[in-house]
């Protein structure tokens, strides 16, 4: 298989030039996080990724996928095009912090995003990559509150983070009205500690925190192979 091609089971992504290739990250938010409703918004679509698994887990949804890098949405659009959900699935090239969708509906039933974390001060020598890494392009502040004002009432949005950074977002979506609904704790191995926490807000409140269900999902087997946990969350995708 050529390097910058990853075949799924119903469509290939090819990310020769996007900034971010296809990784664990976004095929975990894309098989974990809700997909229900009419309207899915996908905030940084790098390859379409993130964008096509919704549309595969949910054959009623229109999709939208936005990307800062132009090179990253003429790439995701050649993968959706050549996808077996094209008709159902759009990708444009948008800043989220100023992206305006006054023209349509506004709402969404369900908004998906492997938001950017890093936060060194100095950035890669690789401008889309940094745009895809660096959370300067999307900090958390500007990304919940416009994800929260663009949610419909009874949507959900889905995000994927290092667990480090978990408290924080968390705190911040309790200020703009977004309530954890659910999490899992993702660890390479059992030994380590949860490397990302995968999360759904809604704007329902939950009674108490401890109604959170909270699983945890190990990826490796002790000799590096892919757990069975990893292999039923993504058999629908992985070859």
């Amino acid at each position: 298989m050529s390097n910058d091609v990853f075949r799924f089971k119903q469509f290939s992504i090819h990310h020769d030039r996007c900034a971010m290739k296809v990784g664990t990250d976004g095929v975990l938010l894309g098989a974990w996080g809700s997909v229900w409703g009419k309207r899915i918004l996908d905030i940084g679509t790098g390859t379409g990724l993130i964008a096509l698994m919704a549309a595969q887990r949910n054959p009623e949804a229109e999709v939208l996928g936005i990307d800062i890098d132009p090179k990253a949405v003429l790439q995701a659009k050649e993968n959706i095009a050549e996808s077996p959900f094209s008709s159902r699935v759009e990708c444009i090239l948008c800043d989220f912090r100023d992206a305006d969708f006054s023209s349509a509906n506004t709402s969404f039933d369900a908004i998906l995003c492997n938001p950017p974390f890093f936060t060194e001060d100095t950035l890669p020598d690789d401008v889309g990559r940094a745009l895809a890494r660096n959370n300067k392009s999307l900090p958390f502040d500007r990304l919940i509150p416009k994800a929260a004002s663009l949610l419909a009432d009874e949507g959900k949005f889905s995000v994927i983070i290092p667990s480090q950074l978990v408290t924080d977002f968390v705190s911040l979506c309790l200020q703009n009205g977004l309530h954890l609904e659910r999490r899992c704790l993702v660890h390479t191995t059992m030994k380590k500690p949860p490397r990302r926490t995968l999360m759904t807000f809604s704007k329902n409140v939950p009674s108490t925190m401890s109604d959170v269900p909270s699983t945890e999902l190990c990826l490796q087997n002790p000799d590096g192979s892919r757990s069975q946990t990893y292999q039923e969350l993504t058999k629908a995708f992985y070859l």
